[in-house]
């Protein structure tokens, strides 16, 4: 008895509920190919320059050699790893690759570029 009342119900539809009409366009955004794109990519390259020099000068803090002089005998050499020089190292590196990807992507977009009147031509 209950489903009929509820089938009932949602057959109608309730004459104050406003229609929904299409939505505008949204606002034409910010071109892709955009020159200023080759100082994005500049300040990139710097910082994966940075990161790299960064990363291997972390790298050789993380690794440490010990030499223990025994008498009569060769001389005992160690290594030890500092895992959290290691970790800032392979961070480093990591986001200086992230960032050369992005800054080849920012010098296509750059290259890519064409003037405004021969881009309205080809429309």
């Amino acid at each position: 008895m209950t489903e009929a009342a509820t089938e009932s119900e949602t057959d109608t539809v309730p004459e104050h509920e406003p229609v929904a009409e299409a939505d505008p366009a949204p606002p034409a955004g910010p071109s892709l190919h955009q020159p200023k794109r080759w100082l994005i990519a500049a300040g990139e390259f710097v910082a994966i320059v940075l990161l790299v020099i960064a990363g291997v000068w972390c790298w050789n803090r993380g690794v440490v050699q010990l030499a223990y002089p025994i008498e009569g005998r060769e001389t005992l050499i160690s290594t030890r790893y500092h895992g959290n020089w290691l970790g800032t190292a392979a961070g480093a590196i990591t986001l200086a690759v992230v960032l050369g990807l992005d800054a080849v992507r920012q010098v296509v977009l750059a290259v890519r570029t064409r003037p405004q009147k021969a881009a309205e031509a080809d429309v």
